[in-house]
C-alpha cells in the first residue's frame, strides 16, 4: 500500500512501524494508537517536546506497546556499558562526553531534513537526539543545558550543528555535540564516561569494541590504561543469538535487536523500558532538544523541565 490509512484500517496489522519524515510521525502514529495498534516510531519522536508529549500520552491512554527507535541502545558494546554502570563498576559518575559527527551537510540538495516545518530541528533532532538518549540511558536525566547552534547554509531553517554543556540530576556534567559538517566523519557517534573507579569509551565506527579502564585493574600502574574489549563473547549482551564468539556483527543487527525487543514485549505483555526506549523516553529527549534551542537563542543556561 502507499497510504498509511490503509494499513491502520487493516485488521491484520497489529504493529504500525512509522519510519517517515518527522512531520509524519504524530498524525499516523496517533491514528494507529486509536485503532489499537502497537507502535514503533522513528526518532525524534515529534518535532517538538509538545508534539512528543501528546504522542506519549496517547500511547499511554491507548494501552498499546510503544517504542521510539533509539537503536543504539541495542549495540552489544553499549549494552555492556550499561551493565557495567548498573553494577557500579565505574563508581560515581563524573563526566559524559558524547558526539555524533557526519559529513554530508554541505550539499545543495533540497531535503526535508533542512526544513524546520518538516524536521523540527536539524543536526540536533537527527543526530543529537541519539546522543541525548544515550546520555539518559547510561548516566542520568539531564537537568540543564548551555548551548550554541549554528546554521552554515544560510538558506536553511534548521541548525547544521550544535554544542551543549549539560548538567545531570545526579551531579555529573557533560558535553554533547553533533554536526553534519565534519568532512571525513562518516557516521562517527562516540561517547566517553568517567567515574571514580574507571572510564569507558565507545565509537560506533568500531561498534564491536568497548574501551575499558578500571582504576584497580592489573597489571600495575606502569602498564595501566585502556583495554580494547571485543564484545563478541558468548556471555556478552545479545551474543547468544548470533555467531561463534569472536565473530562480529554490524549496524543492521541493532535494528534486529530493537524489533525483537518490541515483539517480545508484545507477545509476553512485558515492558519496553528500561532497556528499550518508549514514547516517554522519546518525549524526554525532545525536552532536552527544546532546551538546547532555547539556550542557543537566549544565550543563557536553561533548565530542562519534564511533565
Amino acid at each position: 500500500v502507499t497510504d498509511w490509512r490503509e494499513l491502520i484500517a487493516d485488521d491484520r496489522v497489529g504493529l504500525f512501524d512509522n519510519s517517515g519524515p518527522n512531520n509524519l510521525h504524530a498524525e499516523p502514529t496517533m491514528a494507529a494508537i486509536r485503532a489499537g495498534k502497537h507502535v514503533l516510531c522513528e526518532k525524534p519522536l515529534g518535532r517538538t517536546a509538545a508534539e512528543s508529549y501528546d504522542m506519549w500520552q496517547a500511547a499511554a491512554r491507548g494501552g498499546v506497546k510503544h517504542m521510539c527507535a533509539f537503536n543504539y541502545r541495542f549495540v552489544p558494546a553499549v549494552r555492556l556499558a550499561r551493565e557495567m554502570l548498573e553494577s557500579g563498576e565505574l563508581g560515581d559518575i563524573y563526566h559524559f562526553r558524547g558526539r555524533y559527527l557526519q559529513e554530508w551537510g554541505n550539499t545543495d540538495a533540497d531535503l526535508w531534513r533542512f526544513d524546520a516545518s518538516a524536521a523540527g530541528s536539524g543536526a540536533l533532532g537527527d543526530l543529537g537526539a541519539h546522543v541525548i538518549d544515550l546520555a539518559r540511558f547510561l548516566v542520568d536525566e539531564i537537568s540543564a543545558v548551555c548551548a550554541l547552534t549554528a546554521t552554515f547554509q544560510p538558506d536553511r531553517t534548521v541548525d547544521d550543528g550544535f554544542e551543549a554543556a549539560v548538567s545531570f540530576e545526579g551531579g555529573a556534567i557533560g558535553t554533547i555535540e553533533a554536526t553534519r559538517f565534519a568532512p571525513g566523519r562518516k557516521n562517527a557517534l562516540s561517547f566517553e564516561i568517567n567515574g571514580s573507579k574507571g572510564s569507558l569509551v565507545f565509537e560506533l565506527e568500531r561498534l564491536n569494541e568497548l574501551q575499558v579502564h578500571l582504576v584497580d585493574s592489573r597489571p600495575g600502574a606502569r602498564a595501566q590504561g585502556f583495554r580494547q574489549v571485543l564484545v563478541s563473547e558468548a556471555g556478552h549482551p545479545f551474543w547468544s543469538w548470533w555467531w561463534p564468539h569472536g565473530h562480529i556483527i554490524g549496524w543492521e543487527h541493532t535494528f534486529v535487536h530493537e524489533i525483537h525487543h518490541l515483539l517480545h514485549a508484545i507477545a509476553t505483555g512485558g515492558d519496553v523500558r528500561p532497556y528499550g526506549a518508549d514514547f516517554e523516553d522519546g518525549y524526554r529527549a525532545a525536552e532536552v532538544c527544546d532546551a538546547i534551542l532555547r539556550s542557543s537563542e537566549s544565550g543563557r543556561r536553561e533548565a530542562v523541565t519534564y511533565r
